[in-house]
């Protein structure tokens, strides 16, 4: 059986996340694995008669406030002998995911899943899911 070296956890900022980064963190821990943790963002764009239009500054708040965020995640997930690498990454997240997966080189994914159904579910989509199917390596689905 092969063990996991890399591990990705992508992180969305919520509380679920997190559930999945502690449990991904101490995995590795067992394991002696590195943890890369990803974030993706998407810049709205705004549709207007004339064609479809992004704000410049918009994008560039965006990705500041992700960076930071992603900063502080890291900070806060850091251990003795195991700081967690971090990829910012734009575009949707299911896709962003898996590209940083075969980028990297990631034996297996740690990800949380809201566990929405239904309504919710179709209105929203799961990300989790998505992963779950295009992923190039195992993926481990955590329960906030």
């Amino acid at each position: 059986m092969a063990t996991a070296k890399h591990i990705l956890v992508p992180h969305d900022f919520s509380e679920t996340a997190e559930v999945a980064l502690t449990y991904a963190l101490d995995l590795a821990q067992k394991l002696g694995a590195t943890v890369t943790v990803v974030h993706s963002f998407e810049v709205p764009v705004y549709g207007f008669p004339e064609g479809p239009a992004l704000v410049p500054e918009m994008a560039a708040q965006i990705e500041e406030a992700s960076e930071s965020a992603l900063e502080a995640v890291i900070k806060r997930a850091s251990r003795p002998g195991l700081v967690p690498d971090s990829k910012l990454r734009q575009g949707p997240p299911w896709r962003e995911i898996e590209a940083t997966a075969k980028e990297i080189g990631a034996d297996l994914i740690v990800m949380g899943t809201h566990g929405r159904r239904g309504v919710a579910r179709a209105l929203l989509g799961s990300v989790t899911e998505k992963v779950v199917r295009t992923a190039p390596c195992p993926v481990l689905t955590v329960h906030g």
